[in-house]
């Protein structure tokens, strides 16, 4: 994993080639996330965007394990999403946005999801896009990750999260201020 030593939004060139090993490793080791996918048009175009290579060490050295899992004909462009057995360590004990960190008068977590994820330059998953990453292995069987949030839901104070129990995708609601340990969210970055 590369270190700390990034200066703005940008990855040293070693730091870049450790991260993209990584990627290429773990490409390999999963075919089944991106069947059809040449690893080596994925990292072209990785060596072509460093703040997307910037984005996906984030995902990377908070824990969410990033893999391609889809490419997007209309748009052409290369999804990868957070791939971590359970929702990324470094990315859990936060509340659901901003306004619910805000709304907080004691016990404030350190970040709330939108916020973190929009400092990463990435996006939280929504429902369906949870829901296709569960097709392509078993995650959060023992975390849950916050989704992205109809509007109506969450001017009434709400939130929504999902997690796998008893071989199905659960989606559930809490206060969009409430936050546990278990519970953080999974990045998506196209590019």
């Amino acid at each position: 994993m590369s270190k700390n030593t990034k200066t703005g939004k940008k990855l040293s060139p070693v730091e870049a080639d450790d991260l993209i090993a990584i990627l290429k490793d773990r490409f390999g080791k999963n075919p089944d996330r991106h069947k059809e996918i040449q690893w080596e048009k994925v990292e072209e175009r990785l060596r072509k965007s460093s703040d997307k290579l910037w984005s996906l060490d984030q995902m990377e050295a908070t824990g969410g394990e990033p893999d391609v899992v889809g490419f997007d004909k209309k748009s052409g462009e290369y999804i990868f999403v957070d791939c971590s057995a359970e929702s990324p360590k470094g990315r859990r004990s936060v509340c659901y946005d901003t306004a619910a960190l805000e709304s907080r008068k004691e016990h404030k977590p350190a970040n709330s999801a939108l916020g973190l994820a929009a400092e990463m330059g990435v996006t939280i998953l929504n429902e369906e896009q949870y829901r296709n990453l569960q097709k392509l292995g078993k995650f959060d069987t023992k975390t849950s990750s916050w989704i992205e949030t109809p509007a109506d839901i969450r001017e009434k104070g709400g939130a929504l999260f999902c997690d796998w129990r008893y071989g199905h995708v659960f989606t559930y609601h809490n206060g969009a201020e409430s936050y546990y340990g278990a519970r953080g969210f999974r990045g998506m970055l196209k590019f």
